[in-house]
This record gives C-alpha cells, structure tokens and sequence, in this order.
C-alpha cells in the first residue's frame, strides 16, 4: 500500500493478541487460508515446563520455525522448527527458557519459514511461562 513504508513495526503492534495457553486454540484466516495454533502443557521436564505448539496451516512452508521471543522482557530467540504430522498439521516440543528475573515471563510465539517472517498474520501468539 503506498505510504506504508517504514510502518511495519506499527503494524506487528497492532496484533491482536491470543493467549495459546489461556485462549487457545488461536486462529486467523489470511490470503492464504485458514491458521490454527494450539500449544498444550506436556509436563515437567529436565529443563522446566515441556510445551507442544501445533500449527495447522492451508500452506505447506519449507523449514518450517516457530521462534519464541521474550515478550514481556528480551531474552533472545529461540528457533523450534516444526515438523510435518500429517497432512497440513506440524508440530514441535519445546521447554521454554527459564527467566529467573520474570518467573511468569511471558512469550511470544512468531512463524517463519527459514529466515523469512511469515507475512499476513492478523494476531500475535503469546503465552505465560509456568514458574519452576
């Protein structure tokens, strides 16, 4: 759209937000389809809470990554790639890093294919840490 350079960190804030643990499943539709995200607890694992993040997705991306990043405090990223279930569903487990600063850090959760963000999606995937 003309203009609208230079706006897009205006636009990532604009997400809604959806809270996969205390709203999910979260979905959206864009150019591409129909999205569904849902993470579920696994249990307590050696590093801390184990997390299965489920995508179903009408597009079939190549390395395929859910990236956590810190949301309520910058701790790096963490690259999880999702892998092909059946048909259009992939998933990935994953523990969340513990932050012993924020014991309910709050996470967000952004798709990518390789390098590349994932473009067209109208809400933002967060999620609270479970303290140890």
């Amino acid at each position: 759209m003309p203009g609208d350079a230079g706006n897009d960190q205006n636009t990532q804030d604009a997400a809604a937000r959806c809270d996969l643990l205390a709203e999910g499943p979260c979905s959206w539709s864009n150019s591409s389809g129909e999205w569904e995200a849902t993470l579920s607890k696994l249990g307590e694992g050696e590093q801390g809470m184990e997390y299965q993040l489920t995508v179903v997705t009408p597009e079939r991306p190549e390395r395929f990554l859910a990236v956590l990043r810190g949301e309520s405090m910058y701790m790096g990223e963490y690259p999880v790639p999702l892998g092909n279930q059946t048909g259009n569903e992939y998933a990935a487990r994953f523990t969340a890093p513990f932050c012993t600063v924020d014991a309910t850090m709050t996470w967000r959760i952004d798709l990518q294919q390789g390098q590349q963000p994932i473009g067209n999606i109208p809400v933002k995937l967060v999620f609270q840490a479970e303290p140890h």
